[in-house]
């Protein structure tokens, strides 16, 4: 590989899949291969104590394979695109001025859009008012309240699934603070680019069969249960400055297992919901990918993570970076 300083756009690397493909085995397996700077984009990973349940790279592999942006964050602190955004551009000058490739690896589509697109000038978060969406949907039901966004800012709603709580509390949340609909201001504002000024090779990992990526989560799912899961929520849950209204505690599994600690309801309800619930992260997820343009797909299958599918997707990966 030639020098990154003598390169007239230097390289970065997004290495993207849905939940439980196996991003960072190959992310590591190609750190082997070169030398890379592994930068999470995994919007749980970024904070502290929230291990099991964001599937976190274990302290041996990451005292030997360090990651950029993880545990950056307590999760009292909410952590935003934005703040990825300054986060990673940062990151990606560090792994250059090394000599070292950015490998940018996780599952938080939203992440790569605003790195790969620019930041629209959007309000920062307001916590009343999503404490007054929260309280609404609780009593409405969020698909009543995608009905109203659909009023409101109806190119926003028809992007939106009508339980995608997240988004359409920030759609209703934007229009609210500013009197505008999301899709207005989005139409009026350009960021800057990230592959004009870099050369940006994107990696999908996917199985072809999607009942393989459901027997994957369930497996994962099963093991965080297992390995303490509900005792990590629990100490979480004990501090007593967290609550459902804070990004870390909705996170996929940690708010299924919070609302069973609060006794809404049992333990295998909350287990099924967490299945439920992470089933339909990946659905959203492989949505974004399907739709990524230039996209180079490595298609994974029920072998992955052996030794000699590894190589296989390094070899075609390496291949399709042509670094």
């Amino acid at each position: 590989m030639p020098k990154l300083s003598e390169l007239e756009k230097k390289p970065v690397i997004f290495l993207m899949g849905p939940t439980a493909s196996g991003k960072t085995d190959l992310a590591i397996a190609l750190s082997r291969e070169f030398p890379c700077h592994i930068i999470s984009v995994d919007s749980a990973l970024v904070y502290r104590g929230m291990n099991i349940g964001s599937a976190k790279p274990d302290r041996k592999t990451l005292a030997k394979y360090p990651h950029a942006l993880i545990d950056i964050r307590d999760p009292a602190e909410p952590y935003s695109a934005s703040d990825f955004v300054d986060d990673a551009l940062a990151e990606i000058k560090k792994a250059h001025q090394e000599e070292k490739v950015p490998l940018l690896v996780g599952g938080t589509m939203l992440y790569y859009k605003a790195l790969m697109d620019g930041l629209e000038d959007l309000p920062p978060a307001d916590q009343a008012i999503r404490a007054e969406i929260d309280l609404r949907a609780e009593k409405e039901g969020w698909p009543a309240l995608h009905a109203e966004l659909a009023k409101l800012d109806p190119e926003t709603a028809a992007r939106l699934h009508p339980n995608h709580n997240q988004r359409i509390q920030r759609a209703l949340e934007v229009y609210m603070v500013t009197g505008r609909p999301m899709s207005e201001i989005h139409a009026g504002q350009q960021g800057q680019k990230l592959d004009e000024t870099f050369k940006v090779h994107h990696l999908v990992m996917m199985p072809s069969d999607r009942k393989v990526l459901h027997e994957r989560i369930e497996l994962r799912l099963k093991n965080m249960f297992e390995e303490g899961f509900i005792e990590e929520v629990r100490a979480l849950y004990k501090r007593g400055d967290l609550h459902l209204g804070l990004p870390s505690i909705r996170a996929v599994g940690y708010r299924q297992v919070w609302s069973y600690l609060e006794g809404e309801c049992d333990l295998e309800e909350a287990r099924f919901r967490a299945l439920v619930a992470t089933r339909n992260l990946a659905k959203r997820q492989l949505t974004w990918l399907r739709s990524w343009e230039s996209a180079a797909i490595l298609y994974t299958d029920n072998q992955q993570g052996r030794k000699l599918a590894e190589a296989k997707l390094v070899t075609k990966a390496l291949n399709l970076l042509d670094l």
